[in-house]
């Protein structure tokens, strides 16, 4: 019954489902369907935007009854604890029935329970017929209050593509070294520091390099900002993170996005750009190669569409 560690659960908009299933991919090595994911790989939820649940698997069956006294039958004894019934995508499970299941396994528990501040939570759901118990643990909005931040551009990055470039890039591994070679005013900087990625910031741009250290400075985040053009960059990072300027905030020729994308793969073996153009031909004349890539739509006075590039190096193939 029970063939994977994990359950996660996704929650996204529509325009968004493209983003997360590349994200899916690079996280798990395979895509989320109907925003579930069974694996058996440990990924912290709170470090994607689109990651709402993570169950560890304690117990599963497929009748009810079956799977109370499986949990019975464990001598669970953890103090502390709640259980919490998850409702997921399509799910209309009344408050009072998921109150009843939450009592029903919280009896199950040899320990006193703690409602308010538990040192654990149980979560149970059904899926496809099947009951599943496990430990909880739940994706932290605290990423939010960067919709706070003092410094930004109309032209900036949503905070939820900041965030998904950050765990793409990094492919989860909080031990990368990484850098945003184009930082703007650190968006990508924010969702890195607040997930404890290492990451540096980099741009050649007055204005975007201060508006950078302000909104460092004002969650109290400390990343190196390095204030010249990338190309002056020296060093190795595991994986570069580039959002191609364009439009009279900052402009760039085919000049200037060459001499980027040359600099970023010179930087790094892995690297994630963000175009509105098809980049692909100077991709390949920087010696990478393109291994997953999406379309994000964003909506506003003006709809348009950013191109998500996930590169490595042509050299790692020898």
């Amino acid at each position: 019954m029970q063939k994977h560690r994990y359950i996660y659960s996704f929650k996204y908009d529509y325009h968004h489902s493209e983003l997360c299933k590349l994200e899916s991919r690079q996280l798990f090595g395979k895509e989320e369907k109907d925003k579930l994911l069974f694996c058996d790989k440990e990924v912290e939820p709170s470090i994607s935007p689109f990651i709402k649940n993570r169950i560890e698997i304690v117990s599963s069956a497929s009748d009810y009854d079956r799977l109370l006294m499986d949990v019975w039958d464990k001598h669970i004894q953890t103090p502390g604890f709640r259980t919490e019934y998850i409702n997921l995508e399509g799910e209309k499970v009344e408050f009072s029935e998921r109150r009843r299941i939450e009592t029903d396994f919280g009896y199950c528990v040899d320990a006193a329970p703690d409602f308010k501040n538990p040192m654990i939570t149980y979560g149970i759901c059904f899926i496809r017929g099947v009951w599943y118990f496990g430990i909880l643990t739940k994706h932290s909005i605290e990423w939010l209050k960067h919709n706070d931040k003092p410094c930004s551009f109309s032209n900036s990055i949503e905070m939820i593509t900041g965030k998904a470039l950050v765990s793409i890039a990094s492919l989860g591994i909080r031990e990368q070294k990484l850098l945003d070679g184009c930082c703007g005013v650190g968006t990508v900087l924010l969702e890195a520091c607040i997930s404890k990625f290492s990451i540096e910031g980099c741009d050649i741009n007055d204005s975007s390099y201060s508006h950078t250290l302000e909104n460092l400075k004002f969650y109290g985040y400390e990343a190196k900002v390095h204030h010249c053009d990338i190309k002056d960059l020296d060093g190795r990072y595991d994986s570069v993170i580039i959002d191609l300027p364009y439009n009279h905030y900052a402009y760039a020729d085919d000049e200037i996005v060459w001499n980027i994308i040359e600099s970023a793969a010179r930087l790094g073996n892995r690297v994630v750009i963000v175009s509105i153009a098809d980049i692909s031909q100077m991709i390949l004349q920087a010696k990478l190669k393109v291994v997953d890539h999406c379309l994000v739509d964003k909506a506003g006075k003006r709809k348009f569409t950013r191109r998500i590039w996930v590169c490595e190096s042509l050299s790692n193939d020898e």
